[in-house]
């Protein structure tokens, strides 16, 4: 990751626990946010930019679940929930609600770190970055009834906000770059994710943003079209 410093967020509500893992993620070269219950966690998440969420799921004001699921309203972030509650149940729960790994207490800090390097692999810098470090034309951008701000990341449509994570902004922001025509899944993965390996994995994932963007557009006059075998289109009305 060269000098890039990935910034964590441990939302723990038992100090020991909390003050050991910021102690030793220091040490394996990242910075540190902390968090004691659910309400600071989304109080952290919001003023800060962050690259990964160590969230533990039984917190005081709002449960770890609870901020998976808002974390989720608001972005892709990657989350490891971090929990002494480790049944098949308890585990499935956690990945449908968006987390992206499941760590059961007691565990090394060792294997902590090599689950969050693991990951922050898998994740472009571009997507983690800002629209300037994308090197990404912040003209605002308007097609149909969508207005799309790409300095702030904000699509408005009809003159209501539309709430998108922010990798759903950057792949409706790619779209409208060529309405009418047919762009391939590798395209799309390549300009968002900024690679294309593991493409069965990654076009699964594609398609699961996609149908949560047609979803939040509601009646919007854009539409995004399959194109059985190759890809999606936008249309604007």
């Amino acid at each position: 990751m060269g000098n890039f410093k990935a910034v964590i967020l441990i939302a723990e509500d038992e100090v020991h626990i909390r003050n050991a893992l910021q102690r030793n993620l220091i040490k394996a070269g990242f910075d540190v946010i902390l968090a004691s219950d659910g309400e600071e966690t989304m109080a952290q998440f919001r003023a800060n930019v962050v690259d990964l969420v160590v969230l533990d799921v039984l917190m005081p004001k709002l449960d770890g679940l609870q901020v998976c699921q808002l974390i989720r309203q608001e972005s892709d972030v990657p989350i490891i929930m971090a929990t002494v509650l480790g049944s098949p149940a308890d585990r499935v729960t956690g990945l449908d609600l968006g987390a992206n790994d499941y760590i059961v207490k007691p565990f090394s800090s060792r294997e902590l770190i090599a689950r969050i390097r693991s990951i922050l692999r898998r994740v472009s810098p571009g997507v983690r970055g800002t629209l300037a470090d994308r090197s990404v034309d912040t003209t605002v951008v308007s097609v149909g009834d969508l207005v799309l701000y790409p300095q702030t990341r904000k699509v408005y449509g009809q003159n209501a906000y539309i709430r998108l994570t922010e990798i759903e902004f950057y792949i409706l922001y790619f779209l409208v770059q060529t309405p009418g025509q047919i762009l391939t899944r590798e395209n799309i993965l390549q300009q968002v994710w900024g690679y294309t390996a593991d493409a069965d994995l990654n076009t699964k994932a594609l398609d699961v943003h996609i149908s949560r963007l047609r979803t939040k557009l509601g009646h919007s006059t854009v539409r995004i079209m399959t194109i059985q075998g190759h890809g999606y289109m936008l249309l604007a009305r």
